[in-house]
C-alpha cells in the first residue's frame, strides 16, 4: 500500500510539474508589454495617436478606468534623503552610475518597481529605483547613493540632468501635442495597442525617462 501511494504521488507530482511547465512556456510565448514614447498626435474618444519616438505610428486604446499622472519639472534641491527615486543612468568606467534623468516618486509610490534592471532609453542605459541614502556636493553637481534591497549604487549629477516627479493628472490633458510615456502597452493581433495607464508631460515636458 505504502508503495502504491508513493507511487501515485510521484504521477500526481509529474503531472503538476508538466502542467507548470505547460503555463511557464505559454506565459513566455505571450506577447511582452511595449513601452511607448512619443506625442500625441489626435485623440479620437478612447483611442490615443501617438507619433512614437522612431517615427512610428501607434494607435493606443486606453481602458476604460486608464489611470493619468502629469509628469512635471523639479529640480536637484527636491532630492532628499529619504527620498524614492528613479534613476535612468549610464554606467562609467569606475563601476558608477550617470543619471541621465532622475525622477521623483511620490510617498505612495515608494517601493515601485524596486532595484536596478536594463532600460530603452539609450543603448546600456539602466533604471534603477531605489532610497537616497546620502547626498554629496560635488564640483559639478552631486553624488547621490541609493539603495535598493538587492545592492546600492553610487550615482553622479550635473546640475542640467532632468528632474521631474508625478502629480495628478486627469484626461484633459491627453490632447495634439502632448508629450507622453506609456510603461506597459499591450500589442493586440491587430497591431493596436491597449494601456490602463498613461504618463503625460505638463506644460510641454518631454518625460525624460
Amino acid at each position: 500500500m505504502v508503495g502504491i501511494i508513493s507511487i501515485s504521488t510521484r504521477l500526481t507530482l509529474g503531472v503538476a510539474l508538466a502542467a507548470s511547465l505547460a503555463v511557464s512556456v505559454a506565459s513566455a510565448q505571450q506577447p511582452q508589454p511595449l513601452r511607448i514614447r512619443g506625442t500625441i498626435e489626435s485623440v479620437d474618444g478612447a483611442v490615443l495617436h501617438i507619433k512614437a519616438r522612431d517615427g512610428a505610428e501607434r494607435q493606443v486604446r486606453m481602458a476604460d478606468k486608464v489611470m493619468v499622472t502629469g509628469i512635471t519639472r523639479a529640480a536637484l534641491t527636491d532630492i532628499k534623503t529619504g527620498d524614492y527615486i528613479g534613476v535612468t543612468g549610464m554606467p562609467q568606467a569606475d563601476g558608477t552610475q550617470k543619471a541621465i534623468a532622475i525622477h521623483i516618486f511620490p510617498e505612495a509610490m515608494r517601493g515601485t518597481a524596486e532595484g536596478t534592471r536594463p532600460w530603452d532609453l539609450r543603448p546600456n542605459s539602466s533604471m534603477t529605483n531605489a532610497t537616497v541614502d546620502q547626498k554629496v556636493e560635488a564640483k559639478d553637481g552631486q553624488t547621490l547613493t541609493v539603495k535598493y534591497k538587492d545592492g546600492e549604487k553610487k550615482v553622479t549629477v550635473a546640475p542640467d540632468t532632468p528632474i521631474v516627479t508625478f502629480v495628478p493628472g486627469n484626461k484633459d490633458e491627453l490632447k495634439p501635442g502632448a508629450k507622453v510615456i506609456i510603461m506597459s502597452a499591450d500589442k493586440k493581433p491587430d497591431g493596436t495597442f491597449e494601456t490602463a495607464r498613461v504618463n503625460v508631460g505638463l506644460d510641454g515636458l518631454t518625460p525624460p525617462m
